[in-house]
């Protein structure tokens, strides 16, 4: 429908749209491993986990927005288009092929590969990806319809599933945070940590490329005017990544607490599904699987 002044649903859909893209693969077992990692020190780790994974992508959008530049290489234009294109070729490069892309499929199929024998891995992972990675192209045909598919279907289902894991621990939390044991290198440094952990979810530079998802979604409803368009990006920014903040800092919390009854693990997913398994047994693995596909879904449509 097109207007010239977006309404409440709009906003709606397009935070909605801001939050699925953002909130994938590295978005969910970074934060719980954090607070695994900084134990009692878990509120100034998250301080920086969202210094880095909140604040620097919500002002590249809001750059995108304030210069209304349509993309990476508009907004790094006045440098000089040499160097415009180089930077849009690396950060395209590294948030495609070599490094974000592939991650949004391994990391939910971390969450099954326990139930394959090791020799089984590999084939079971090829054809993982090839199914994970066929949906998602499907979904992503038509440009137009990545607000809603992300927006109307995958973040309700994904916000659901992960209610259900945050409401288990609340009515029954595993400890208190404030007695745990701080991993050495948040001792002293817990905030310069947490901030490089954050900027390890690849935030900042994917809303430089998932900035003209939105503008296009925006422009999509009629939205004509540059200022109206940045006005929207903004406040939609805003709401989308203050949903993903609430949600690492309970995550964050989870890990921290999470030490009482187990060790520090190898990673996120590790001990995303150890919490899953104490609260739900295997229904609570399965059901982190299914989250952790359907988040990594709507992030590899973003790509």
């Amino acid at each position: 429908m097109k207007t010239s002044k977006l309404n409440f649903k709009h906003y709606l859909m397009l935070s909605s749209l801001i939050f699925g893209m953002f909130f994938g693969a590295g978005n969910l077992i970074f934060p719980v491993h954090l607070g695994q990692l900084a134990g009692v020190h878990w509120f100034s780790a998250a301080l920086g986990f969202l210094f880095s994974g909140i604040l620097l992508p919500l002002g590249a959008l809001l750059a995108l927005a304030i210069t209304r530049a349509e993309g990476i290489f508009d907004l790094a234009r006045p440098l000089g288009k040499g160097l415009a294109l180089t930077f849009l070729i690396l950060v395209h490069a590294t948030l495609g092929p070599f490094f974000a892309t592939p991650r949004t499929a391994t990391v939910p199929f971390s969450m099954f590969a326990s139930h394959f024998a090791p020799s089984m891995q590999g084939l079971a992972l090829l054809i993982y990806s090839g199914i994970f990675f066929g949906i998602v192209y499907f979904m992503s045909l038509k440009e137009g319809k990545i607000t809603e598919r992300i927006g109307k279907l995958l973040n309700p289902i994904f916000l659901i599933l992960l209610f259900v894991i945050f409401l288990f621990a609340f009515i029954k939390p595993m400890g208190s945070a404030d007695t745990t044991k701080a991993s050495e290198a948040y001792l002293t440094a817990s905030f310069t940590n947490g901030f490089l952990e954050g900027y390890n979810t690849m935030d900042a530079l994917a809303a430089l490329a998932f900035g003209i998802t939105v503008v296009t979604a925006i422009k999509s409803w009629g939205i004509k005017s540059a200022k109206e368009t940045s006005i929207s990006m903004a406040k939609a920014g805003v709401v989308g990544m203050a949903g993903i903040a609430i949600i690492y800092l309970i995550s964050i919390f989870l890990g921290a607490t999470s030490l009482h009854h187990f060790a520090l693990s190898e990673n996120g997913g590790t001990a995303f599904a150890q919490i899953a398994n104490f609260y739900m047994g295997p229904i609570g693995e399965a059901l982190l699987a299914t989250l952790s596909t359907i988040t990594c879904m709507s992030t590899a449509m973003g790509w």
